[in-house]
């Protein structure tokens, strides 16, 4: 399983054609393809992820929201919103965009007043040295809870975006159909709120 992260269409970036060994077009925050696939064979990657909720008045977490895709060879899983960090964006600036990206412009999340996340998530492309493991790479990602109040419309590679009580969200079900290891890291997320026993 892989961590999923579309980059954006190089042509929608400002053009640096200046810098050397950069694409012609390609957007300054961003790899080409040959150069990702290089940096990953060497450097852990920073991703940024969050578990989409929904609370109600006094805060507590009533909803879940977990992404559906189809992944590289066809299968249906279930994931949560992520994507790398770019060359001089912040932390919140990533999360928002990722939000943005895989939510939709109207799903008006609420992001946390401190950019400490609820847990640091490594991703490696061997089995067994963490819970979660990503074919392409050794992958570094905070992960956090974020309560969104708007119209959730997925987009991007999503097909949709089901939203489960936090024990559906906890159940061995769904943690099986979760990409990567992820259904350990949306318990955790759902143990740091205190909606699971």
């Amino acid at each position: 399983m892989s961590v999923r992260t579309p980059d954006p269409n190089p042509d929608d970036e400002p053009a640096r054609d200046d810098e050397p060994g950069r694409v012609p077009g390609a957007g300054p925050g961003w790899l080409s393809d040959i150069e990702l696939a290089q940096v990953r064979t060497r450097l852990p990657i920073l991703y940024v992820e969050a578990v989409p909720v929904r609370v109600d008045g006094i805060g507590q977490v009533i909803h879940v929201g977990v992404l559906l895709r189809a992944n590289a060879v066809g299968e249906m899983t279930r994931t949560l919103v992520s994507g790398r960090v770019m060359y001089g964006e912040t932390l919140r600036e990533a999360l928002f965009r990722h939000l943005e990206k895989d939510l939709g412009p109207m799903a008006f999340p609420q992001l946390p007043a401190s950019p400490v996340p609820f847990s640091v998530a490594e991703y490696f492309p061997m089995p067994g040295l963490t819970p979660y493991t990503d074919d392409r790479q050794h992958a570094v990602s905070l992960a956090y809870v974020v309560p969104v109040t708007g119209t959730c419309e997925p987009r991007q590679d999503a097909l949709e975006l089901t939203w489960m009580t936090p024990l559906e969200a906890a159940s061995i079900a769904v943690s099986e159909e979760m990409e990567g290891g992820r259904g350990t890291l949306l318990r955790a997320a759902l143990a740091s709120v205190g909606v699971l026993p």
